[in-house]
């Protein structure tokens, strides 16, 4: 009887409104079985307290209303943000195999009769699609749709938008990860700043209140630009939306890149202590918070430190017609091959719903990518008792190593890939752990219990291993190590003074600079791109298809400087009060050269950072000047001069 009755009561509420009346017996069983998997009392109090009638067809098991509707017009994009896709773009679907204008119409009107209010039309880059400002006219028409939104990188938005306006778009959602021009460039490898600072002041002088702006927040990117995007909002009615970082399949997403809202949060709050926190919808995304006497307002997403799956409201259909019911979700069912078999309005129905009520209650955990190197998140390993040795958080690399001075033979192994090809993620987690234990200098080292089945191999063929009768802790301790070309164990002298990064047993070590006092530190470095008169000439005209070659190196290199303790596995993570990157053209050599500079006050030098600077600034170079001519070099990488620190200092003459 309770279960009759609560069918009655969700066939009551959507009777009232007629337009979603069943018209069919099949309908009808649909929403009492629908109903009878709404039994639990959180899912009816989730039902009663709307009263608003609501289609069945749109309502998952967990009682979550979907009213909602993200729609992609197209696949294409007119830039290539680094978090959101590979420079090279993406494989498109034939265009025959994305959704026309009237299909997407016929399927919007479908979602709005079912309960739908509102739209967002994305992409790719929804507005450079030529029949947009049509969708939108023909979107307003429909009955019952209350918003009609885009979400844009703002490209295009001053050109359309008065027609946008006109046709209905009543929201903007506008993409702007930074507000400096130069890192913008670098950013999304395009040119474009001022086109979307441009189309902001259009919406905020067309009357959109609030423009959103979206903001995605990447670690060593932007993260010290947080506080310049609040004060964006100060004389501007802006509701700045701060994004985690998202793993998406070509973004080459770590977890190392994503700056939780709780952090930018902090920030602003030592800035800003007066913040109000705002009240917000039950389904929202965002975290709202105002500066008082600001025209603007700030929010964060926090679709990774603190899901909102629990009120999620929104279903997608993507440029190619698949209905996805989860941005994170792999499952998708083709409405456009249904829409083109001829299938009826009660057979897509039928099929929403089943695809709906498959919705699971939240999205899967991004899988932990272990670069760089130093990975936090790896702190407790699968089944780690199988290996001799642990994983410290302060990654002090476990391994015998050469120590004799003048052996230059014993070069530095660099390897090009974390896992083993085909084997097992466990065991892949055992080798990239076994590769953070082990100073690849000339030899391939891997400690395990003799018991695991586990055969750890060498990933490089010029690296040798250690054979198992010497992979006991007596043999491994000290300085004792196997070649490829003995049998026995080789007895290794002491380590040098010099080494400063190796222990007494010569292993590899972090310096402690806890006793050391602080002082006024800085550090210059340099390198020369020898480019060529053809690449040169491009680089000084500014015609090289990638963009402003010198801008996009200079920020490369600042930011190099900032992600150098990530970059090289000792060193110390310095807080830098500046970093300076300067670029030249010598002409004679048609060369750039190359000259950075660090600066902080602490315990220990700046020399790798100014190093990494004017290599990465070196590197950007080279990357954006490759397409003209492959006979490029990047020669005289030097620390110029450094003050401070106990061993004094040092200038080149």
């Amino acid at each position: 009887m309770a279960a009759v009755a609560w069918a009655q009561l969700l066939r009551g509420a959507r009777g009232a409104a007629s337009r979603r009346v069943c018209s069919t017996r099949a309908r009808a069983r649909a929403a009492s079985a629908v109903a009878q998997e709404l039994q639990s009392s959180g899912s009816r109090r989730f039902v009663l307290e709307r009263a608003a009638p609501f289609s069945a067809f749109l309502m998952d098991s967990f009682g979550r209303q979907h009213n909602y509707l993200r729609i992609s017009l197209t696949e294409k994009c007119n830039l290539r943000c680094q978090y959101c896709m590979p420079e090279e773009g993406v494989q498109l679907t034939p265009k025959s195999e994305l959704l026309t204008a009237q299909e997407i119409i016929t399927l919007a009107r479908l979602f709005v009769k079912e309960g739908v209010e509102k739209i967002r039309l994305t992409g790719g880059e929804p507005l450079i699609r030529p029949d947009v400002v049509d969708i939108v006219g023909q979107l307003y028409k429909l009955e019952g749709l209350k918003t009609i939104a885009v979400t844009t990188n703002g490209i295009n938005l001053t050109r359309l938008l008065p027609r946008l306006k006109e046709a209905g778009l009543n929201a903007i959602n506008i993409s702007l990860d930074t507000l400096v021009p130069a890192k913008f460039e670098f950013i999304v490898r395009r040119k474009g700043f001022h086109k979307v600072i441009e189309g902001i002041h259009k919406a905020t002088e067309l009357g959109y209140r609030p423009v959103k702006v979206n903001c995605v927040v990447m670690r060593g990117f932007n993260e010290d630009e947080v506080l310049d995007f609040v004060d964006f909002t100060k004389d501007l009615p802006l509701d700045v939306r701060f994004i985690e970082y998202m793993p998406f399949d070509g973004n080459k997403w770590n977890f190392k890149k994503m700056v939780s809202y709780k952090e930018m949060l902090d920030t602003i709050k030592q800035r800003w202590p007066e913040l109000e926190k705002l009240p917000c919808e039950t389904s929202s995304t965002a975290k709202s918070y105002k500066v008082p006497h600001f025209q603007g307002q700030i929010s964060f997403i926090t679709s990774m430190s603190e899901h909102f799956c629990g009120s999620c409201n929104r279903l997608r259909i993507t440029a190619d017609g698949n209905l996805k019911v989860c941005l994170f979700g792999n499952s998708e069912v083709s409405l456009r091959d249904h829409l083109r078999l001829g299938a009826s309005e009660e057979e897509l129905i039928q099929i929403i719903g089943k695809a709906v009520g498959r919705k699971k209650k939240q999205h899967a955990e991004p899988t932990l990518m272990l670069f760089p190197l130093c990975q936090d998140a790896l702190q407790d390993p699968p089944n780690s008792k199988q290996w001799g040795h642990t994983f410290s958080h302060g990654l002090t690399l476990r391994t015998s190593l050469p120590k004799q001075k003048g052996k230059a033979s014993m070069k530095n192994k660099l390897m090009g890939q974390l896992f083993l090809p085909g084997s097992h993620p466990e065991k892949q987690w055992h080798v990239a752990t076994g590769i953070l234990q082990t100073q690849l200098q000339g030899y391939c080292v891997f400690q395990k219990d003799p018991s695991s089945a586990f055969d750890t191999k060498c990933l490089d063929a010029s690296v040798g291993q250690v054979p198992v009768d010497c992979q006991s802790e007596k043999a491994y301790s000290g300085s004792e190590f196997h070649t490829r070309d003995s049998a026995s164990c080789t007895k290794l002298p002491c380590a040098s003074d010099n080494l400063t990064h190796t222990d007494e047993e010569g292993r590899a070590t972090m310096v402690d600079v806890g006793g050391k006092p602080d002082s006024r530190r800085s550090a210059v470095a340099g390198a020369v791109v020898l480019l060529g008169e053809k690449a040169f000439r491009m680089v000084r005209q500014n015609q090289v298809k990638k963009g402003d070659v010198l801008a996009v190196a200079q920020i490369a290199g600042i930011q190099g400087a900032k992600l150098t303790s990530q970059l090289i596995p000792l060193c110390h993570n310095i807080p830098l009060y500046h970093v300076e990157v300067s670029l030249s053209l010598d002409e004679a050599r048609h060369a750039v050269v190359i000259c950075s500079s660090c600066h902080t006050w602490g315990r220990t030098g700046v020399e790798m950072e100014a190093l990494t600077a004017a290599s990465l600034a070196a590197l950007t170079v080279y990357d954006m000047c490759k397409s003209v001519t492959q006979d490029i070099i990047i020669q005289e990488l030097k620390l110029l001069s450094k003050t401070g620190g106990q061993r004094g200092d040092f200038s080149r003459v």
